[in-house]
């Protein structure tokens, strides 16, 4: 017979060598949270599909007439980039359409995915030279419609000016925080960039055109780009760091001048409304004989009448009531703290009489006949 402390013994290291693996997974699963800065996929070659595809997979789309001259121009280059990758481009102008096919040696199976981005971008008026990106792994595109989200035709244009903003500003913030090349055409915004880009663009342009201004979405993304930096937060909630908007001019909505509100539901009948009989009897007034309802109803006119003229009297009387006076603001005397010397004054006056206008003071007259007469006393 076998020990049972021996038998229990392999039991225990099992169970730790199980708790260590679930150590070993849960340190696994938090390194695999973040991926390593300049990792990249490893791009698709030949060798990875020697045979190649089996079957001929083709896409087509149609373009604008104001776009002809453009692509007519630039179809070489299309061409081009796109035989590279081994795929067949056709431009038909008589159609309006550009069509790419996959050929025998086509090897990469997205490439033709990839292909038609490039047409679907070259006819929403995208430049060839940003297009063309679109055959970069790291690069996707997003074409987002935006012609059916607002009824109103003038509403819709203001939005979509919103978007752009003044001079494009708001349009180069947004792809300088997304590194995305957006471009808005139409009744679409095109997007160019990587994933993560286009998601925050898509969900900014649908903002606008709900009447939410991209400048909230803008801090949004400054925020969101300056805390990235920082590798400790990178595994927190950033909630309490993002700003919270809340609509304050909302325009409230028009009430009816006569409000039906509903009574309360009562399965009993309302009560029956009184008839004129019912009323006199109330009153009295039906065993009244026809005479003295007759001289009651003279009465309740006269006292009509006579409430009337007295109305009347009292608005014709209002004309001959005087109107109140202002009361009577007393002026200040003025202040007799300073007491004028009048003497001084006449003297004055008296001294400016006996001088002649022009004429010198007393003392230099006097000076000068003491001058006059020396020099006759040497002559």
């Amino acid at each position: 017979m076998a020990d049972p402390a021996e038998a229990a013994e392999p039991n225990q290291k099992e169970k730790q060598k199980n708790r260590n693996k679930k150590k070993a997974a849960a340190v696994d699963e938090s390194e695999l949270l973040t991926v390593p800065d300049g990792w990249k996929e490893p791009a698709f070659t030949r060798e990875d599909n020697p045979k190649g595809l089996l079957e001929e997979s083709s896409f087509a789309t149609l373009f604008p007439k104001y776009r002809e001259a453009y692509l007519k121009e630039c179809w070489p280059l299309v061409q081009k980039a796109l035989s590279e990758h081994y795929v067949n481009a056709t431009l038909d102008l008589i159609e309006g359409s550009m069509t790419v096919t996959t050929t025998k040696k086509t090897f990469d199976p997205y490439a033709i995915i990839r292909a038609r981005d490039l047409i679907k971008l070259l006819a929403r008026s995208v430049p060839f030279e940003q297009a063309v990106r679109i055959l970069q792994d790291d690069v996707a595109c997003d074409i987002i419609k935006i012609g059916s989200l607002v009824r109103k035709r003038d509403t819709f244009i203001k939005r979509r000016g919103r978007l752009l903003g003044p001079k494009g500003s708001t349009l180069k913030a947004l792809e300088l925080l997304t590194n995305c090349y957006i471009m808005v055409q139409g009744n679409t915004v095109s997007a160019l960039g990587p994933f993560s880009g286009l998601k925050e663009v898509r969900k900014v342009v649908l903002d606008t055109m709900k009447n939410i201004h991209p400048i909230y979405n803008i801090k949004t993304l400054m925020i969101k780009r300056e805390l990235s930096k920082d590798p400790e937060l990178r595994s927190q909630s950033w909630e309490r760091f993002l700003p919270k908007f809340k609509r304050k001019n909302l325009k409230k909505r028009k009430e009816p001048k006569k409000k039906n509100t509903k009574k309360e539901y009562t399965p009993f009948p309302p009560p029956q409304p009184e008839s004129q009989i019912d009323k006199e009897l109330a009153s009295g007034e039906y065993f009244l004989k026809e005479r003295q309802k007759k001289r009651k109803r003279v009465e309740e006119i006269k006292a009509k009448q006579a409430d009337a003229i007295k109305k009347r009297q009292e608005e014709r009387n209002k004309a001959f009531i005087p109107p109140k006076e202002k009361p009577v603001v007393k002026t200040k005397k003025a202040s007799t703290e300073k007491k004028i010397d009048i003497e001084a004054i006449k003297e004055k006056v008296k001294n400016a009489k006996k001088k002649k206008l022009g004429a010198l003071p007393v003392e230099e007259v006097k000076l000068k006949m003491a001058a006059d007469e020396k020099k006759k006393k040497k002559k």
